[in-house]
């Protein structure tokens, strides 16, 4: 046993992905590399607010410069801030609220029941296939797939004796680097179409670009990333993970008929809890709809899908338990939230001091000054065509790194290369698509991306050891992969003069 563990780790360690490992998990614990980069985003706020480094803003030309952090005005702004830089963390709610949810549900044994159910005797390729497809449309519910559907995927992998890290790898991968591709129009479309209408005022008055303007190519691309992903995982990721023997295991029982009674009852409940939503959002005057469109996207609705899925693990959660004896009295519900947000205690200490990071950061303007200068850069490349796209592609990707908000980036970058574009005759839906494309697949290997953590301390669970390297080696595959790949199908896609979206042309 022993033996074969030795060769099941060599195997892990070698290659280049082992490398990355090996070299990613010497870097210190999270905790003490956000303090690191604290102290390097001091230094640099000092150094470049001496020099007068700044940049020209490209909507109003007001010049913005580099803050200095260790000024008086800046340690005045770290210590009034401090503790909102950390309650005002905007993954934090999001987190432990979706924990209360699947906690509960975890601790009264549905989530294993229903897995065992419902998965156990499939095709392995159908699960890892349908897990990335359902995880890439995900992002209809914002950034809480990026919370739900990693930790799901991870208990159906361990549950049919595949490796959970593998099943938190496909779900991280499918919600985050697969985050602007959908099968529907989704909150994402409307509200970069926005910014994207705002910024094409500049040359042209009367242009617009709709919530549509990009859902031909995305719709296919969901089949492309999800086809992609399935490969990654069955091809490079598992193989190289191997067998797992972690203490996390799930027993593959027989489900007892008390057990099918309670799924039963918790499916009617789950049932009835959604055709109750659905004839709440479907009257056009709807209070969960936009009150001036009535549109469900963007709407009150979707902004409260969190709460509404977290109404929904409880309702289940309570039914089954109940049914199998689990919860003999209901304040035994509360008792299990408290047993799921133990297991967040890391993260939420982590999370103290990566808010004050990305708020240090921001409020430097050192972000927006690397982004400002790099676009000027491209600009000044004076490409065209397809070698300009891919420039503009890996740029998005390369600033992506740095700033994890997409609506952020691109309130930055669109005005400056929706106008370039189009004075270039190209679509400004062309120029969007290109930036999600961007925006999108290097999220994975960022560790400054506010959700990275979280998958830290989700594979943590699992694998006490792992580290930054680890995460780094399962999510570059991934990241490398799928943009290399969305890359070719976007410019087969130019070349083939297709339409991105209704009324959408590439010209």
């Amino acid at each position: 046993m022993n033996t074969e563990k030795s060769l099941a780790n060599q195997k892990k360690a070698g290659g280049f992905l082992g490398w990355v490992e090996r070299v990613g998990n010497k870097i210190p614990h999270p905790f003490i590399l956000f303090i690191w980069l604290i102290v390097i985003v001091w230094v640099a706020s000092l150094i470049c607010s001496i020099m007068g480094v700044s940049v020209e803003n490209p909507v109003d030309g007001k010049v913005v410069a580099v803050k200095n952090l260790l000024s008086g005005e800046g340690i005045r702004y770290m210590l009034e801030n401090m503790i909102k830089n950390f309650t005002s963390f905007a993954p934090l709610g999001l987190v432990l609220t979706m924990t209360l949810g699947i906690g509960l549900a975890e601790q009264v044994g549905f989530m294993t029941t229903f897995m065992k159910e419902t998965i156990l005797g499939s095709s392995p390729k159908v699960i890892t296939f349908m897990i990335m497809l359902i995880g890439i449309c995900g992002n209809i519910a914002s950034d809480a797939a990026i919370v739900v559907i990693p930790a799901i995927a991870a208990v159906i992998f361990v549950s049919i004796g595949r490796h959970p890290l593998a099943g938190i790898a496909l779900g991280y991968a499918s919600t985050t680097a697969g985050f602007s591709a959908n099968l529907m129009i989704a909150g994402t479309d409307a509200l970069l179409a926005g910014i994207t209408t705002e910024a094409l005022q500049i040359v042209n008055k009367g242009g617009e670009v709709t919530p549509v303007s990009n859902w031909f190519f995305m719709a296919v691309s969901t089949f492309i990333l999800a086809i992609i992903g399935t490969v990654i995982s069955e091809k490079i990721i598992e193989p190289r993970l191997g067998e797992y023997r972690g203490k996390k295991q799930i027993k593959n029982e027989e489900v007892t008929s008390q057990e099918k009674k309670g799924l039963r009852k918790a499916g009617i409940g789950a049932l009835v809890y959604v055709l109750v939503i659905l004839a709440v959002i479907i009257p056009k005057n709807s209070f969960l709809r936009d009150p001036k469109t009535g549109s469900l996207i963007p709407s009150p609705f979707l902004n409260s899908i969190i709460p509404l899925l977290l109404f929904l693990f409880i309702i289940v959660s309570y039914i089954y338990g109940k049914e199998v004896g689990k919860i003999k009295k209901f304040a035994d519900v509360p008792k299990y939230m408290g047993i799921a947000i133990k297991d967040m205690a890391s993260y939420i200490v982590l999370v103290f001091v990566i808010g004050q990071f990305i708020a240090y950061f921001n409020w430097s303007n050192l972000g927006y000054v690397i982004a400002v200068n790099g676009a000027n850069g491209l600009k000044a490349a004076n490409l065209t065509g397809i070698p300009l796209f891919i420039l503009f592609i890996l740029f998005v990707a390369f600033v992506n790194l740095f700033i994890g908000s997409g609506s952020a980036k691109w309130s930055l970058l669109a005005p400056i290369f929706v106008p370039m574009f189009y004075l270039l005759d190209y679509n400004p839906a062309l120029t969007q698509m290109l930036y999600r494309i961007g925006d999108s697949t290097t999220n994975i290997i960022s560790p400054l991306f506010p959700y990275f953590p979280i998958i830290l301390a989700l594979i943590n669970e699992y694998d006490e050891e792992a580290g930054v390297g680890t995460v780094l080696s399962l999510m570059i595959p991934y990241s490398l992969i799928m943009l290399v790949t969305w890359i070719v199908f976007a410019m087969s896609w130019y070349a083939l003069g297709l339409p991105l979206g209704p009324g959408a042309p590439i010209r």
